[in-house]
């Protein structure tokens, strides 16, 4: 995992439109799992587009602070292998 910030930001600016599996913690042992793509990257947050069948929400945003402290985990999927191309644990 990256050790800072700017290095998680640059890592997912180098994966936009890339699918992806989101795992969050949202307080009180609740754990969400979702699917999705990565939307947009901005300096201080990031925005995931969920899949529709899946969720009543169509984007969630979360900060690069998130995945530091491993409240947020993101598996990105290589489509043409079906490999994981990089997690966010």
């Amino acid at each position: 995992m990256a050790k800072r910030l700017t290095e998680i930001k640059s890592e997912l600016d180098n994966q936009l439109g890339k699918r992806l599996m989101l795992k969050a913690n949202s307080g009180r042992r609740k754990t969400i799992e979702r699917s999705g793509f990565l939307a947009e990257t901005y300096p201080s947050v990031f925005v995931v587009q969920l899949d529709q069948q899946e969720s009543t929400f169509q984007r969630v945003s979360y900060s690069y602070a998130d995945i530091l402290t491993e409240t947020v985990e993101l598996t990105f999927f290589d489509e043409q292998n079906g490999d994981i191309a990089w997690g966010g644990q």
